[in-house]
């Protein structure tokens, strides 16, 4: 979540005084993931930041969200297969698993060993919400489940909604996830990597999700093929700068689709998160169509 103005000023109200001139450190923005028995809050510090002030911003943030039991501090970029980076204990006690509430879908996660991003949940309902009665879904990438837990949470009535993730341990708190929001039957974890384990499905898919923000366009051609022949809907997730932010996935969708002889028509195209200073995670929803 972005620190609201309110919080922000608040917090740097009960700092002011204690850090000085060092409360230039006061993150501009945080993330609160859990729910209101316990939750753990994540915290970004700029360069230099000294321990002091950590801990001092870690303990007006428990104070003014009392849910919040356990803080910790990015100390590493996202690295490797499973998008994982490391973190620092601030303040706090207990594990680091917590059960995440997002718009009535329960998500049991460890955020140190799972990717997840809490500030999606409007995008997770916007896509949930075009899935249509009867629809077969594609998730790839799908985590502890959010995507496809929320697809058949807001569509009862979808057909089957397939979730592929490589992390074992994604997977296994996605079977749980599944478990707990009473969707067996109705959401199908799968272990391993889209490119073997999408085979599966080729050609039996009316939409795919695909909410990786970086590295997704080496999937498109799996998309494609997952679609049914009369076509379908992709909601391709891609990264792009501040100064043009949809060209180079329209023209990855084209291309793809040329190569396929389909046509794409271009539904939406919005930006979903700030990934990096002036890079954003953007999605574009296209529909595709074999070429008349």
């Amino acid at each position: 979540m972005r620190l609201r103005a309110g919080v922000r000023v608040r917090l740097k109200e009960l700092l002011k005084e204690a850090l000085g001139e060092d409360v230039k450190y006061v993150p501009s923005s945080f993330d609160i993931i859990g729910s209101r028995e316990g939750a753990v809050a994540i915290l970004e510090f700029p360069e230099g930041a000294p321990d002091h002030v950590k801990r001092a911003v870690a303990e007006a943030l428990m104070r003014v969200h009392r849910n919040v039991r356990l803080v910790l501090a990015k100390a590493s970029e996202r690295k490797g297969a499973f998008r994982l980076r490391e973190y620092e204990v601030i303040a706090g006690e207990g594990g680091t698993e917590v059960v995440h509430v997002e718009h009535g879908v329960k998500l049991k996660l460890d955020p140190t060993k799972v990717y997840f991003s809490p500030r999606e949940a409007t995008e997770r309902v916007r896509v949930a919400s075009q899935v249509k009665p009867g629809e077969t879904v594609m998730v790839m990438f799908a985590g502890v489940g959010p995507y496809a837990l929320m697809i058949a949470k807001k569509q009862p009535l979808v057909e089957k909604v397939v979730a592929i993730e490589l992390n074992p341990e994604a997977y296994r708190y996605m079977v749980e996830n599944v478990r707990l929001n009473k969707l067996e039957g109705k959401v199908v974890p799968v272990l391993g990597d889209v490119r073997t384990e999408a085979k599966r499905w080729y050609g039996a898919c009316d939409r795919v999700v695909m909410p990786l923000p970086k590295g997704a366009h080496e999937f498109l051609d799996r998309a494609f093929l997952c679609l049914k022949p009369g076509g379908g809907v992709i909601h391709f997730y891609h990264w792009a700068p501040e100064r043009d932010l949809f060209s180079e996935a329209f023209r990855l969708l084209e291309r793809e689709a040329t190569l396929r002889g389909m046509s794409v028509r271009i539904l939406d195209a919005r930006v979903v998160s700030e990934y990096a200073p002036r890079i954003y995670k953007v999605c574009v929803d296209a529909l595709v169509e074999p070429e008349v």
